[in-house]
């Protein structure tokens, strides 16, 4: 099969049909796929099951969380196109019609990279989208994945919050995930961290004088969240091109920390998928609770973050360089 121009447009009354009805599962590359896959059975309280890796003899531990999965995978694996760098690397969008939907795609302008449907994870096959439409992130469209075990109700984990992604330009994104796949922006934000300064002039006859400077921007993010099935995509981009920001190591985390991670992501791996946020019950508990088992914190409290949140990254090093962070919020109606 070859995606022709004889897929019908998808366009009616200029809005786009939506592709997908959530994702499958979002494909992780660890460097050690054992000890990760040991973390989030005993500290997070995922249940495990194995599935088939394509049409080889290989099989993963698949965590079910939430209405999504989670796939590990070692560095190098065929079935990540070998990747040797550690991360989250794909995400797999569930589709009813494998067929359908890959025209659906390209009638969209959404390339499509395989000619067939190649063998995907647990019996399912999928289709890869082509990375440079989809602002950098690695996009397969695949049929649904059956699971036989069930996301815990009761666990510390609720669901996927949201995944990360490195954006160079939040316009763009919306033009592909919004206008062409259809999938429905649930909010924009600008995060900013600025410096004030405060003068102070003390004298034991005239009392005290402040003199206070104008705010100075020290780091900033425009984010984007588009919604698919029961998580949001946050597209984060530089608010200041002039201003990559920093990252001090073995410091709590901060917007402008934030900034220099997406900054210093772009220019070494281009844009794309960055890190997963675990939406959590409690968000200081399961802190104090990692780092009890040995796990390296960024954040040992939560912090203020986007969307009314509180937020805690851990250290990429205690998962195998895949980065985590949790995410306490009440959801809005």
């Amino acid at each position: 099969m070859v995606w022709l121009g004889a897929a019908a447009a998808i366009f009616r009354d200029g809005d786009a049909v939506m592709i997908g009805n959530g994702l499958s599962y979002v494909g992780v590359v660890v460097r050690d796929v054992s000890a990760v896959a040991d973390i989030l059975e005993r500290d997070f309280e995922l249940p495990r099951t194995d599935c088939d890796v394509g049409d080889s003899d290989r099989r993963a531990p698949v965590f079910p969380v939430g209405e999504t999965a989670l796939a590990l995978f070692e560095l190098g694996d065929p079935f990540v196109g070998g990747a040797e760098k550690p991360g989250l690397h794909h995400m797999a969008v569930s589709v009813s019609g494998l067929v359908s939907a890959g025209f659906d795609a390209y009638a969209a302008g959404l390339r499509v990279l395989t000619s067939e449907p190649q063998p995907g994870l647990g019996g399912t096959r999928r289709v890869l989208l082509d990375p440079a439409a989809t602002c950098g992130t690695i996009t397969y469209l695949s049929d649904p994945l059956q699971l036989p075990v069930a996301a815990n109700p009761d666990g510390e984990v609720e669901r996927i919050d949201h995944l990360g992604v490195a954006s160079a330009d939040n316009t763009e994104v919306e033009r592909v995930f919004v206008r062409k796949l259809g999938w429905p922006v649930e909010s924009r934000q600008t995060d900013v961290e600025v410096s004030t300064k405060t003068e102070s002039f003390t004298s034991d006859k005239y009392g005290v004088v402040y003199r206070n400077h104008q705010p100075e921007f020290i780091g900033g993010l425009r984010c984007s969240f588009i919604t698919i099935g029961d998580l949001e995509l946050e597209f984060l981009q530089n608010a200041d091109p002039e201003s990559l920001g920093i990252i001090d190591y073995g410091r709590a985390g901060s917007t402008r920390q934030d900034q220099g991670a997406i900054s210093r992501y772009i220019q070494n791996r281009g844009a794309g998928l960055h890190h997963t946020g675990f939406k959590v019950r409690d968000i200081n508990r399961l802190l104090s609770r990692l780092a009890n088992s040995g796990l390296t914190l960024i954040d040992h409290a939560g912090r203020p973050g986007g969307r009314r949140s509180h937020i805690g990254f851990i250290h990429p090093a205690s998962l195998g360089g895949w980065l985590v962070h949790l995410v306490e919020r009440v959801e809005l109606e």
